[in-house]
């Protein structure tokens, strides 16, 4: 499981890296750039470099020439998989993607609101295409229900996801300072910022108090977050309090509940891994072309 999920995993960043969405409308004009809606005029260079201009046309030429066919195979491939999941009634467990988002989002540092809204439709467009693409692939393959059990028996914890707190903190040496940089922090001062200006822990002031993502947390922070932490909303921070011979503020990013799954629950996912490894085939749409008419500008 640990090598087809991480290759999954490499797939997905992948994906989400070069997949930038480039359109121009009819008018040759207006351009709407990437996902953020950032506009350019496709009439004024893309960029100067000593004096010397990039034009809008040169650019989009070298992406066709460069990227062209790849993304195009790209798309082809999400739309066969989609027709085929469809036509075969394939559908992945919201548990299932729910619990991908979690492990991808632990993987990352501090996001807006904003950007944790877009990162989840990217993951789960990306998870619900690979669980797929690994189900149209391996739907014509046996796996002995002994043999999914056994697996189950052994490997169950790696599919459970445990709750994890992603945590910020400002340490200072005692109360009245932590009552200044409260006050501060009531008038919308940054928690980053004063983490760089106030903090006593040289090892995360420069990363604005960044402490990461914890799974046993009540092991590996310091006395008290733990319990504060846990009685939190997201994206608040904690009134002072005391914490070894200091003053901790704590500032809650994210909190990721528990994910667990059953046997009958994960059964199927067990299965396709398992028949995965059993056929060597590797996440690749293209194996599918050939159950459906594909006419593409590459052929």
């Amino acid at each position: 499981m640990k090598r087809n999920y991480l290759f999954g995993i490499i797939v997905v960043l992948l994906i989400t890296n070069i997949a930038t969405l480039i359109f121009w409308n009819s008018d040759g004009e207006n351009v709407v750039l990437d996902n953020n809606n950032k506009k350019i005029d496709s009439r004024e260079p893309v960029a100067t470099v000593g004096g010397e201009k990039i034009s809008y046309e040169d650019w989009m030429n070298t992406l066709r020439k460069n990227q062209g066919q790849e993304q195009l195979q790209r798309m082809i491939d999400r739309e066969i998989v989609q027709q085929l999941a469809e036509e075969q009634n394939i559908e992945i467990s919201e548990k299932v993607i729910a619990r991908e988002i979690a492990l991808l989002t632990t993987m990352q540092g501090v996001m807006t609101q904003e950007e944790t809204a877009q990162k989840k439709r990217e993951w789960r467009e990306d998870i619900i295409y690979r669980y797929q693409l690994g189900a149209l692939l391996t739907s014509d393959v046996t796996i002995p229900e002994k043999k999914i059990r056994n697996y189950y028996k052994d490997y169950h914890e790696q599919y459970n996801f445990k709750a994890s707190l992603q945590l910020s903190h400002i340490v200072v040496p005692d109360m009245k300072t932590a009552e200044k940089v409260i006050k501060e922090l009531g008038n919308g001062a940054s928690f980053q910022i004063l983490a760089k200006e106030y903090s006593l822990d040289e090892e995360t002031k420069e990363e604005g108090g960044y402490l990461g993502f914890f799974v046993d947390y009540s092991k590996f922070l310091p006395e008290g977050y733990a319990e504060k932490a846990s009685k939190m909303k997201e994206r608040t921070f904690r009134e002072p309090f005391k914490s070894g011979k200091n003053v901790a503020i704590i500032y809650l990013h994210r909190k990721l509940p528990d994910i667990k799954f059953s046997y009958q629950e994960i059964k199927p996912y067990i299965k396709r891994e398992l028949a995965l490894s059993k056929t060597n085939k590797n996440l690749d749409a293209k194996l599918l072309w050939n159950n459906l008419n594909v006419d593409w500008v590459y052929e």
